[in-house]
């Protein structure tokens, strides 16, 4: 069922996206070369709490029969790491990784969702384009999330754009509504045909956020029943912000 907040709701919501935005900040501000992934993940979790906020992926339920549930704070994915990584001290980041950090933070009884695709030092020109048409298409998908429009009309936006800049989505995972849930209807693919799916409402807050291959779009999930790769080793990147459904113009929240 998809849920649509009251202005008190959505102001308690903004305080868990402004933090979650802050959580990157300080990421962006720590990331480097030689930096542990489990580094990273007790800063994120250190400033959570500080704030008053909650880890809210730690601990997420796998929902998988002898998959344990999510051991911390950040999902750090590296390079081919499409999404879901497993933080680690003994995975150091070097110069030239493309590190996908995707987090959310539960405060005053509701949550923030955001990922950023970092570019840590001297990347390849062919790795900065893929950060860069990631984050992009987050933004053209953006531009249909509009009253009246349909779910359909976002996905397809994304899809179009990726697609035409010679890169693959991921089809198997998608964004999602977003609230006193980590996840809540509706899903919000990244393609699919315009005029589909529900109808757009103001107070309707979504998670939109582009996973994309520079190769072909097949993945495989990892032994540790989490983190997902690209079947063919090509670098993948993640944006994702949450988002205010208004009278007019989307708000962003997460940024």
């Amino acid at each position: 069922m998809v849920t649509i907040k009251s202005r008190r709701e959505i102001e308690l919501m903004k305080e868990a996206c402004k933090l979650t935005n802050a959580v990157h900040k300080e990421i962006e501000k720590a990331i480097k070369p030689g930096i542990t992934t489990l580094e990273l993940d007790k800063i994120a979790e250190n400033f959570i709490r500080k704030n008053g906020g909650i880890p809210a992926q730690k601990g997420y339920p796998s929902g998988i029969k002898g998959v344990p549930n999510f051991p911390a704070t950040i999902c750090v994915s590296i390079n081919d790491e499409v999404i879901h990584g497993i933080p680690s001290d003994k995975v150091k980041v070097k110069d030239g990784d493309l590190v996908s950090i995707d987090l959310v933070v539960y405060k005053n009884g509701y949550n923030g969702d955001a990922a950023r695709t970092y570019i840590v030092g001297n990347a390849s020109k062919s790795a900065t384009r893929l950060v860069e048409i990631t984050k992009q298409a987050f933004f053209e998908g953006i531009k249909y999330a509009k009253v009246g429009n349909r779910i359909g009309d976002i996905s397809h936006a994304i899809g179009e754009f990726v697609g035409k800049n010679g890169y693959s989505v991921v089809r198997e995972f998608q964004g999602h509504g977003i609230g006193q849930s980590m996840h809540e209807d509706p899903g919000i693919p990244n393609y699919g045909k315009p005029g589909r799916g529900i109808k757009l409402e103001p107070g309707m807050t979504l998670a939109i956020e582009p996973m994309v291959i520079e190769g072909k779009p097949d993945i495989l999930e990892l032994e540790d029943g989490w983190t997902i790769i690209t079947e063919d080793g090509s670098l993948a990147a993640h944006y994702e912000n949450t988002i205010l459904i208004t009278e007019k113009e989307p708000e962003i929240l997460t940024l």
